[in-house]
């Protein structure tokens, strides 16, 4: 497993820098807040399916605890996306589209996950681990921005793993499952694909003018008005059960 700490070491070395950069350039906008938390809205919803389908293969059978691991993982990750609406509901924002890179990572995962589970646990490493390490403390200074406070960055405060390790748990799960060498090779292989399309999300948040932005047309959500009320109603709600566990 030191060859896939040494590439979450790395995803969390290119975050901090990504972010700096924006941090540098101003203080982090709504627009940019905005355009992270419907990334990772779309990115979180659904989420749960991943998990339950990994524990599915037939390599986990002999695999009892990381296949109850990742059962409970898929129960405590799978309403994390309504974290994401109710924030951006007590910002006054609405939900933007799902960026290109979102699709194309789910689009991926999806297509591979049964056959190929450890790609897709690999890629989870890295997000769970991503903003911690070299990165933490630019993700905080992140949090300082004037319009942030505590009820409109539950999903970020969340994700930073200090009340809930996932992060930690993942990697220990992994680490305890002896797996094969070729299932090491996948779990890396997963790391890398997932740092490099986690990290064009991000820059597509970050930085509204870049390449990746190119695809956008208007940031009008596509989400029908009533399924998206519906949506932060139901937010609210999961949100203040799942800061509270």
């Amino acid at each position: 497993m030191k060859s896939i700490l040494k590439i979450i070491e790395r995803s969390q070395f290119e975050f901090g820098s990504l972010l700096q950069r924006a941090l540098d350039a101003s203080p982090l906008t709504r627009q940019q807040y905005q355009r992270y938390l419907s990334m990772q809205y779309h990115l979180t919803r659904g989420v749960q399916s991943y998990f339950l389908r990994a524990a599915a293969h037939s390599d986990l059978v002999r695999k009892k605890r990381l296949r109850k691991f990742l059962f409970d993982f898929a129960n405590e990750e799978e309403q994390h996306y309504l974290v994401a609406a109710n924030d951006l509901a007590k910002l006054g924002l609405p939900l933007l589209e799902e960026p290109f890179d979102v699709l194309l990572w789910h689009v991926y995962f999806r297509s591979l996950v049964d056959e190929h589970p450890f790609l897709r646990l690999g890629a989870a490493s890295v997000l769970e681990n991503l903003s911690g390490g070299s990165a933490r403390h630019i993700t905080r200074l992140a949090l300082k921005a004037p319009f942030l406070n505590s009820e409109n960055t539950k999903f970020l405060v969340l994700h930073q793993h200090e009340a809930l390790p996932h992060g930690d748990q993942i990697v220990s799960a992994l680490e305890a499952a002896d797996l094969s060498s070729h299932q090491i090779e996948q779990l890396g292989l997963g790391a890398r694909q997932g740092m490099v399309l986690y990290l064009r999300m991000a820059e597509w948040a970050l930085f509204p003018t870049s390449l990746v932005a190119v695809l956008d047309e208007d940031e009008v959500s596509n989400i029908d008005a009533e399924g998206r009320r519906d949506s932060l109603a139901i937010g609210a709600v999961a949100c203040q059960a799942i800061v509270e566990e």
